[in-house]
């Protein structure tokens, strides 16, 4: 996985982003760990399963729906069911390899 250390993406109070299988950190923040790494290995296995633009659609759509569930943009975004697929597995090194297609599913419905 290729990761570019920025000074504009992702934007304050994230460590990394994932656009298009490339990860992307912040510069002024420490380097990424392995369970970072392994939580947007995650994400590009989801991407792969709903293809590039399938995948941002959902995910901005969802987003938007659980923002105005929450009433707060974070908590939004954390119950994003591709998030908590990727927070609830990203300690496990050989879950992006092993995981179904389509697992981010199950966690739709999953309280945080």
């Amino acid at each position: 996985m290729k990761i570019i250390y920025s000074t504009l993406l992702p934007v304050k109070g994230f460590r990394a982003i994932n656009l298009f299988g490339i990860v992307f950190a912040r510069k002024d923040q420490p380097q990424l760990d392995e369970h970072i790494i392994n939580h947007e290995s995650i994400h590009t296995r989801q991407m792969l399963e709903l293809g590039i633009i399938g995948f941002y659609l959902w995910y901005v759509i969802e987003w938007l729906i659980r923002w105005i569930q929450y009433k707060d943009r974070y908590q939004g975004y954390r119950n994003i069911g591709f998030e908590r697929e990727a927070y609830a597995n990203d300690n496990d090194f050989s879950y992006p390899k092993k995981r179904r297609m389509f697992t981010f599913i199950g966690y739709l419905k999953k309280p945080v």
